[in-house]
């Protein structure tokens, strides 16, 4: 098998796993289900908190090292790596563990429950960030056209990750995994966007989306 149809065939599981949130995002959800669907998220609300919290935050913004903020990330996404972790596709020695023990509909139960999880602001600072760095990161994201896929608040979409005041440790990380190739991914988008970029503009690009400005200023200061 090709890498090529590999991926197709992985991108054709992901879809149907996730297929049934789609479903009921585009028609509603029936009134016969209403209280079915209360309880899957009271349930998936309780097992995160029991199997995530530690790691990720009781509100999806994680405080250890190394480790993702989840809060405001999109379902599709989310799926997406839960079943690349159940799937060995996909290395954290931690993560794959918790993934293996799931089953298909825990896949969409966890992912539909931290997409509800409100996205948060940036993490205080101790001291204001580095003007030039911040500028010199706002200019690596125009070259490099991020916004063109994770749109202009870096807020991402469905298939988009979410990357706007991510941790900016696991960022640096995550672009570096990308431009070496560690990372997997189902487009190649990644991979060529930063495989041209210095280490320390990823380090710089790093910085400055973890402190990304909730509300640019607008041109001439208006």
């Amino acid at each position: 098998m090709t890498r090529h149809t590999a991926m197709a065939a992985m991108v054709a599981m992901l879809w149907a796993l996730a297929l049934p949130a789609f479903a009921q995002a585009t028609k509603g959800a029936q009134p016969k289900a209403a209280p079915a669907a209360a309880s899957d998220a009271k349930v998936y609300a309780e097992r995160y908190a029991a199997l995530c919290a530690a790691c990720h935050g009781a509100d999806g913004r994680s405080e250890m090292q190394g480790v993702p903020s989840l809060a405001g990330q999109h379902s599709f996404y989310a799926i997406t790596q839960l079943f690349l972790f159940r799937e060995g596709r996909r290395a954290n020695e931690a993560m794959t563990a918790v993934a293996k023990t799931m089953k298909d509909e825990d896949l969409r139960g966890f992912s539909d429950f931290i997409a509800t999880l409100p996205a948060l602001a940036p993490a205080a600072a101790a001291a204001p960030p580095d003007a030039g760095r911040m500028a010199r990161g706002q200019a690596l994201a125009q070259e490099n056209r991020c916004v063109i896929c994770h749109g202009a608040d870096l807020s991402g979409g469905q298939q988009v990750p979410r990357i706007a005041h991510q941790r900016e440790e696991y960022l640096a990380l995550t672009l570096q995994e990308f431009r070496s190739g560690k990372r997997p991914g189902y487009t190649q988008a990644m991979g060529e966007a930063v495989g041209r970029m210095a280490p320390e503009d990823l380090d710089t690009l790093a910085y400055y989306v973890a402190r990304l400005p909730t509300a640019p200023p607008k041109p001439g200061g208006k």
